[in-house]
């Protein structure tokens, strides 16, 4: 595939980390970059400051990057819609879109969440909400991606999947830059799972952190919290390769370590007796894990899927379960052969 790139006119709807990390990357690419934020007030501070102080302090959003916060400006005439929302909104976001014209477009989505409630995927909501988008032209961003070191354009790779391998492509092309490289995937199904289910282990990774627990731990959730999520990603459709790859092990590793990762710190501070509400109201911004830990929770036992370290974190989040009874009870089940 050429690497030759034409600019493309592309809107970002989301101004939170990732969506204003994605924003400026592609920007510094070459494309032409309007950012969506709902709130007025907050469109407004990011005209006056040109940076956002909100989500990503210390960056500056060029001059010619569009701000604005009419939706429907924002998606008009674009050959991409980048969707970075949180998961929990993004229905309310995409009813709005449903009149749009999509013209030539493609959706894609970088949020990593399962609805409550519906247990849809991000792209299930768009097939509910639009049914009128070809699934061909929706796609899901997903991999090893935190936000600050994307911005300080510390190398990565990441997974771009469509039913449809040219829109995969298409994606692909136009986010690729040497220091995000890009892989394509037919595997939407798996590469959405992945990247929305690792929250729920890095939440249980930030849990062992805040108990004093050491890299052993680390290592052996890390190994079975994979084989977990994999079990029910399969039982959904993806595919087994997909959850060893980027969204799956890669953003694991990267979510379960980061002490920037949002997850592993709900998680960290959980561990050191702190109470979730308490964390969650003390945060700007949104820790996927915690909504997607009721939803996966959901789906194994909908699916019959065992996940014993998801059970174990819906207990710790939703049921004061205490964290080392929990660990206690992870540790002494039955003995398994190794799967």
């Amino acid at each position: 595939m050429s690497t030759e790139r034409r600019p493309l006119n592309i809107a970002v709807l989301g101004a939170g980390s990732w969506g204003t990390t994605l924003a400026l990357h592609l920007h510094a690419l070459g494309h032409r970059i309007t950012l969506w934020e709902f709130r007025p007030d907050a469109v407004a501070r990011l005209h006056r400051d040109r940076e956002n102080k909100e989500f990503l302090p210390g960056i500056s959003l060029p001059a010619d990057m569009a701000i604005t916060s009419d939706l429907k400006e924002a998606c008009t005439r674009k050959d991409v819609w980048l969707i970075v929302l949180p998961s929990h909104v993004v229905r309310s976001v995409v009813e709005q879109m449903a009149e749009f014209p999509l013209d030539n477009a493609i959706i894609v989505s970088a949020t990593k969440g399962i609805e409550n409630g519906t247990l849809y995927r991000m792209s299930e909501i768009f097939r509910e909400v639009c049914p009128h988008w070809p699934p061909r032209k929706i796609a899901a961003l997903s991999g090893p991606s935190l936000a600050r070191e994307v911005c300080n354009r510390i190398p990565t790779s990441v997974v771009v999947a469509s039913p449809a391998l040219s829109t995969a492509q298409r994606a692909q092309h136009a986010f690729f830059s040497p220091a995000l490289r890009v892989y394509a995937s037919q595997d939407l199904i798996g590469v959405e799972l992945a990247g929305a289910l690792k929250n729920v282990i890095a939440l249980a990774a930030g849990i062992c952190d805040g108990l004093g627990y050491g890299n052993n731990t680390k290592g052996a959730l890390l190994t079975r919290g994979l084989a977990e999520i994999t079990r029910l990603g399969t039982a959904l459709g993806g595919k087994r390769v997909t959850f060893a790859g980027l969204s799956g092990m890669g953003d694991l590793i990267t979510t379960c370590n980061s002490p920037y990762s949002r997850n592993r710190s709900v998680g960290e501070q959980i561990g050191k007796g702190r109470k979730l509400q308490d964390i969650l109201s003390g945060m700007v911004m949104v820790a996927e894990g915690v909504r997607t830990t009721q939803s996966a929770y959901d789906l194994s036992r909908r699916h019959n899927v065992p996940m014993p370290i998801t059970e174990e974190t819906y207990d710790v989040l939703f049921r004061d379960k205490d964290p080392e009874n929990a660990v206690e009870h992870l540790m002494m089940r039955d003995l398994k052969v190794e799967d």
